[in-house]
């Protein structure tokens, strides 16, 4: 199995929007009520477009199908869809505060085959090489293993208040990758 990572397009849209809820309520459901799975698509669990635009949104291909998408942001928001958001949303700064990895998502017939691992890789990579030396998740209990799993540790749980009177328990979790590289003078 081939995947290719490469950056979302605003084209990748219809197929984000629809792989998105598909994603939320099969492979949510063993953590969250349906009533909370619902209450979360649309604003939690759902596109930021400025994530897109910003070039730091990915889609992971096999054979020219999108089975997944992740990134990571230089923005204030750690969390959520951009239909959720009503204020601007300001760059971070890489000297003083953490990249956020943000919106990682698989098609339910390709989970557990790596996916979220090599978008998450990616992520990590792109925040660091943007100046980054921490990064931050808002992260579902169902992605809370996937992030453990690359060093992220997790700090306080939180509840999401939904739309829909419902609320979805997260976890802040967090890594340092050091301090910047600095150039030495010869």
């Amino acid at each position: 199995m081939f995947v290719t990572i490469r950056p979302a397009r605003i084209g990748d849209l219809p197929i984000l929007e629809a792989l998105i809820p598909e994603s939320a309520r099969l492979l949510q459901a063993g953590y969250y009520s349906s009533e909370q799975i619902e209450g979360a698509i649309g604003t939690v669990f759902g596109v930021d477009r400025q994530l897109i635009m910003d070039g730091t949104y990915f889609v992971a291909e096999i054979a020219g199908q999108v089975v997944g998408c992740g990134g990571w942001s230089k923005r204030k928001s750690l969390y959520g869809s951009d239909r959720a958001r009503k204020d601007p949303d300001p760059l971070l700064d890489p000297a003083s505060e953490s990249a956020r990895i943000r919106a990682f998502f698989v098609r339910p017939g390709f989970a557990r085959r790596g996916i979220g691992r090599q978008l998450m890789a990616e992520c990590e990579s792109a925040a660091l090489q943007a100046g980054f030396r921490s990064i931050e998740i808002v992260a579902t209990l169902a992605g809370e293993p996937l992030y453990a799993s690359f060093g992220y540790a997790a700090g306080e749980s939180f509840e999401i208040v939904l739309p829909n009177g419902s609320s979805i328990r997260v976890a802040r979790m967090a890594k340092s990758h050091g301090k910047p590289r600095t150039e030495s003078a010869e």
